[in-house]
């Protein structure tokens, strides 16, 4: 049986990630009076940068790839590849029309035909890739490494790393939403009889304690080390890809600190009980890596439950939360709503990912 394409999964996330940016901040809706494609017959933006098109470009780049790669691993014929590219086109151009209705974005022909060219781009990227044996290489490369129905595991480690990248209370501990959530529905339900009905807490949260810290820590790097335990083969090369995880972990995080923080701060999230918690993430890594995939799939479920429990029970850093609006109010102001939402989803995703494994199969030793 052929496997599923990981191409495909990311397409889907790519375009989830454009309509975000293209739409963004999704309020103030209104009629010009105008069709939304009269953008096509405006004039030609009189201001626009080098910089303003080359991100266009880029931006459709990666799905024209991902749409080209999952048709052609698919098995598809190489001259039904180019309707890809035509459907991201379309994409754009929708985006773009809808983009009349929104106070704070203009609709540009000059951004549709970038993004077009970016589709085109990506797919003749992955035309290359096939003609130079690259595809094969990794189908390869993927067969050896990783078990059959592994494409869900390899798209869930693919995003923990920008899950990551928005700032977290506690390093590593993703999940955290219970304050937001009341909140939320707080605001939701004010003024309605419903409200009393929602079980809020009646105490305030409180820090979490340091050994609490390290456990939190510890159990969101094992997450994505035995979401990978899962579906890579050998106990060696769980070894070895536990090891890259934590390390893209600790190379995420201090990028994070970097822009929240500044450059200098980067790695002040590295004390001694981050260390402590990256050691010992080693070490079970290592232990658990000898047991079966089934087994680190009922460990994961296990684990990432206890995490999510401990940590919504901490209150979140004020010095954060007032940092935030760095990422809230400036260069990031896009962006940050994408990781943010990627953080507070991805372990609830790996749960029901997990459960769903388990249940496709009876566990074995």
């Amino acid at each position: 049986m052929r496997p599923t394409s990981t191409a495909w999964p990311f397409a889907g996330g790519f375009v989830a990630l454009i309509v975000y940016a293209s739409l963004y901040p999704f309020e103030g809706w209104r009629d010009q009076g105008l069709m939304p494609w009269a953008f096509l017959t405006a004039p030609w933006p009189k201001y626009w940068t080098a910089f303003d098109v080359s991100t266009n470009v880029l931006a459709y780049v990666p799905l024209g790839f991902c749409l080209a790669l999952g048709w052609l691993r698919h098995g598809g014929k190489k001259r039904w590849v180019w309707p890809w590219a035509i459907a991201a086109s379309l994409l754009s151009l929708t985006l773009e029309g809808l983009q009349s209705y929104l106070p704070m974005r203009v609709a540009s022909q000059l951004d549709w035909l970038a993004n077009s060219v970016g589709a085109v781009l990506g797919v003749m990227l992955a035309l290359g890739m096939q003609r130079m044996g690259w595809v094969m290489r990794w189908q390869s490369f993927r067969a050896d490494w990783f078990m059959p129905q592994s494409t869900g595991a390899m798209f869930l480690l693919s995003l923990w790393p920008v899950a990551l990248l928005f700032p977290l209370a506690v390093p590593f501990g993703l999940g955290h939403v219970q304050e937001r959530l009341e909140e939320v529905l707080g605001e939701w339900f004010q003024g309605t009889p419903f409200l009393e009905w929602l079980p809020f807490r009646t105490i305030e949260l409180e820090p979490l304690l340091p050994a609490t810290e390290v456990l939190c820590m510890l159990f969101g790097l094992m997450t994505p080390v035995l979401v990978a335990f899962a579906v890579v083969r050998t106990p060696m090369r769980r070894w070895a890809v536990a090891s890259l995880i934590v390390l893209l972990g600790v190379l995420t995080t201090s990028l994070s600190a970097g822009l929240t923080f500044g450059a200098q701060h980067a790695l002040e999230w590295l004390t001694p009980t981050a260390q402590l918690a990256l050691t010992l993430a080693l070490v079970l890594s290592g232990f658990l890596s000898l047991w079966s995939p089934n087994f680190s799939q009922a460990a994961l479920l296990v684990l990432l439950t206890v995490q999510l429990m401990v940590l919504n029970q901490g209150a979140s850093d004020v010095y954060l939360v007032h940092n935030l609006q760095t990422w809230q109010q400036g260069q990031y102001i896009r962006f940050n709503g994408v990781a943010q939402w990627v953080g507070w989803l991805w372990p609830f995703v790996v749960l029901v990912w997990g459960l769903g494994r388990l249940s496709a199969k009876p566990l074995r030793g």
